[in-house]
């Protein structure tokens, strides 16, 4: 037995040591890797984030350039400014609107795609089609169909309402373009989730007589529900940060009707050239964004994993 313990001491004196000469290497070679996307990600994010908290407490040159510190003075300016709670509420407004309305359309898409009918391929491609047109496409798309005088809309409807030109449709008009342009990656990611709920729980609840929506409400809903917390996170983050159908079809107007909050911090930078208070609307709307997620990930008892 003494023999057999002395003739291993050698061999476990070998392991060690490639053991500590493996350790060095092994401790660099995940960030090694993880480099290229570390580099990207100082330059085009991290940077850029810290840069902005600077300047949301400085004056800047027309340029952009740091002139001045300025302290909370733009803070207090901007919570003292009609124009940004103006902002602020046809931001909310638009985020509710839009992020119920595409997720509960995705929703009864992806129930009505995932029954049994002939035909059922095609829906499918054709509730999944807005996710592959841009922003700056649909836009451009239903600025022509909403048009007053020559618009299909109101051809088809036989009316006369200016969809993109009054106050009381600009934003409606706005809202519903954006729903359509989310319908359609909700739809996808609801009807993946919907091929994962068992089929057993259907047919025991049709044998005991629950009726369609008693079937859905019951065993569809708590079956997805991690798939539509997820949802509601990015659809809200996503609400809160559009621009490009606002800037195309309505310009922030008719009457500021439709100015959100990114139109609000775009038009302060590169229009009026207050690039300080533009930074700091940014750093409000971040810290709006991380209370609504934190918000969001607390109600998660209601999730089904």
């Amino acid at each position: 037995m003494g023999k057999k313990k002395d003739a291993a001491q050698p061999g476990a004196a070998v392991d060690v040591g490639q053991k500590r000469k493996k350790t060095a290497f092994q401790i660099v070679e995940p960030y090694l890797y993880l480099l290229p996307a570390l580099i990207l990600f100082a330059i085009f994010v991290f940077y850029p984030f810290v840069k902005t908290i600077v300047l949301s407490f400085s004056i800047t040159t027309p340029t952009g350039t740091f002139s001045m510190w300025n302290g909370v003075q733009n803070y207090i300016d901007i919570f003292t400014d009609a124009n940004f709670w103006n902002s602020m509420w046809i931001t909310f407004r638009f985020a509710i609107v839009t992020v119920i309305l595409s997720i509960v359309l995705g929703l009864i898409m992806a129930i009505i795609s995932n029954e049994k009918f002939v035909g059922r391929g095609f829906f499918r491609t054709v509730y999944s089609l807005p996710m592959a047109i841009s922003a700056a496409a649909a836009a451009a798309m239903f600025t022509f169909i909403l048009h007053p005088t020559v618009g299909t809309l109101n051809y088809v409807l036989h009316t006369n309402i200016g969809w993109l030109t009054n106050p009381k449709w600009a934003l409606f008009s706005v809202e519903m373009v954006t729903v359509w342009m989310r319908v359609g990656i909700n739809f996808i990611f609801l009807l993946a989730a919907l091929q994962s709920v068992p089929k057993d729980l259907y047919e025991s609840a049709e044998l005991e007589g629950a009726g369609f929506f008693r079937k859905h409400w019951s065993i569809t809903i708590p079956c997805i529900s991690p798939t539509l917390f997820f949802l509601l996170i990015i659809n809200v983050i996503s609400a809160l940060q559009q621009y490009a159908q606002v800037r195309m079809m309505t310009d922030g107007g008719p009457s500021n009707s439709t100015r959100v909050i990114v139109f609000e911090i775009f038009e302060e930078a590169f229009t009026n050239g207050r690039f300080g208070v533009a930074c700091t609307e940014s750093v409000i709307l971040f810290i709006i964004m991380m209370i609504l997620t934190r918000i969001q990930f607390n109600l998660e008892k209601g999730v089904t994993y």
